[in-house]
């Protein structure tokens, strides 16, 4: 069985190399299967792509995939539907979520769960970041519940696992390429019926975050509305 990790990056030469340290130490002393880590530099404009290449060539575990197109979700999509692994999982760079629970998000998938994901607020979570975040993530949460009906506390942590058959099922339907992609995908398992394990987590904001805040406000709210009147239409 071939596990592969992958770390989209975009403008993360400060903690790449540290994180991929860290992430492959951890790697080689908790997880017995063959693994890979994979960096997805996705249009990078400073050294990023240099030190991925650097560290793949360091590294027999660490490979780097190159692309010019920018976007977090186009990043997974390509690299996954490339990937030959049974178990692909994703993590955000600044492992903001413990790895102590990365054993837990891949032993949910070789138990028979189509999807595994970390849950900052689920039962025995803990969770560590500023109230406009919390107020902005929980809002969010709360309009999916509205529109879907979702049991699931969590839809954006970072933190990830899927089987290499529902990836493959389920990757081609996925239209977003930015921040809504892992809502969209867990949106779309559900209404598919997939079966979907959340991982209470750890997990500790990275204050230097890039993240744009409105940006990923509006790129939810737009994608969620699309999905549910997709599916109205649909007659689901």
């Amino acid at each position: 069985m071939l596990i592969e990790v992958f770390l989209p990056v975009y403008n993360e030469e400060a903690q790449l190399e540290s994180s991929v340290e860290t992430l492959l130490a951890f790697m080689k002393k908790h997880i017995r299967e063959e693994f890979a880590i994979t960096i997805v530099d996705n249009g990078s404009k400073d050294s990023t792509p240099e030190l991925a290449e650097a560290l793949s060539k360091k590294h027999r575990e660490v490979r780097a995939l190159l692309l010019k197109q920018k976007g977090r979700g186009y990043a997974l999509k390509t690299a996954w539907l490339r990937s030959k692994a049974d178990i692909l999982a994703y993590m955000d760079i600044d492992l903001s979520t413990r790895l102590k629970h990365f054993p837990s998000l891949i032993n949910a998938i070789k138990q028979g769960y189509d999807i595994s994901t970390g849950s900052r607020y689920a039962k025995g979570a803990k969770t560590t970041r500023s109230f406009r975040r919390w107020f902005i993530s929980r809002s969010f949460l709360l309009m999916l519940k509205i529109l879907f009906f979702t049991s699931l506390t969590d839809m954006q942590c970072g933190f990830k696992a899927i089987s290499r058959k529902a990836a493959q099922e389920l990757l081609p339907r996925t239209k977003n390429k930015e921040w809504f992609f892992d809502t969209e995908l867990l949106l779309l398992a559900i209404m598919q019926g997939y079966k979907i394990k959340e991982i209470p987590v750890e997990w500790v904001e990275d204050t230097d975050s890039r993240v744009v805040i409105p940006h990923i406000i509006r790129d939810c709210f737009v994608g969620s509305i699309k999905i549910r009147f997709s599916r109205q239409k649909k007659g689901n």
